[in-house]
């Protein structure tokens, strides 16, 4: 297993549309899998793509940690939306309704920045893991967030793309001293810790 280097914007590998994965169950895709998780535990964020670390492939991996999760409120059950490690393969998002949220993103790719991002409140996704299970679970709040940011760089998209006032994109040294208030480091992605990196 390895840390491997994580491509930063400007980069062409974060520019392009990733090409499908062929073999899930490939020694190459484990590996990959592997290496991402090391490398997505030395940077600290929540989420990661295989662009990131300079693989055009579609696959993603991400987490919901259970104290951002508590922020989120319980889900209709009255439990809090944790989510477990998951690795997502050729994943597809479907949004649920119309209604999009704010919120603040940062992402290893685009390092020391932060901003305020629209996405979709509820989603469905759908994927397949590295052992050949089809995943299918619908998505609100921060754990839709992070799927989304994350599918996103699958398209060669990077969160500013998606901002509609450029005026909430900043340092985030900066915008945590001008607002206090702001969630901390792990708002999404690689979501940096408060903005937390995707």
């Amino acid at each position: 297993m390895a840390i491997l280097k994580v491509a930063r914007m400007g980069h062409p590998v974060l520019r392009r549309p990733a090409d499908s994965v062929i073999d899930p169950h490939s020694p190459e895709i484990r590996q990959l899998v592997a290496d991402m998780l090391d490398t997505m535990r030395d940077e600290g964020g929540v989420g990661l793509a295989a662009t990131q670390v300079h693989v055009p492939l579609r696959l993603v991996m991400f987490h919901v940690p259970a104290g951002r999760a508590e922020q989120d409120g319980p889900d209709a059950g009255g439990v809090p939306q944790s989510v477990p490690l998951t690795v997502l393969i050729n994943p597809e998002i479907e949004p649920l309704g119309d209604e999009k949220e704010l919120g603040w993103e940062a992402c290893l790719s685009v390092p020391g920045l932060t901003g305020v991002v629209p996405r979709w409140r509820r989603i469905r996704y759908r994927g397949v893991t590295p052992t050949g299970e089809t995943i299918e679970r619908e998505a609100e709040g921060f754990h839709a967030r992070v799927v989304q940011h994350e599918c996103d760089h699958l398209d060669g998209i990077l969160y500013p793309m998606r901002m509609t006032d450029l005026s909430l994109l900043g340092f985030a040294d900066e915008m945590h001293r001008a607002q206090p208030s702001m969630p901390d480091e792990d708002a999404v992605d690689d979501l940096e810790p408060e903005a937390q990196s995707a």
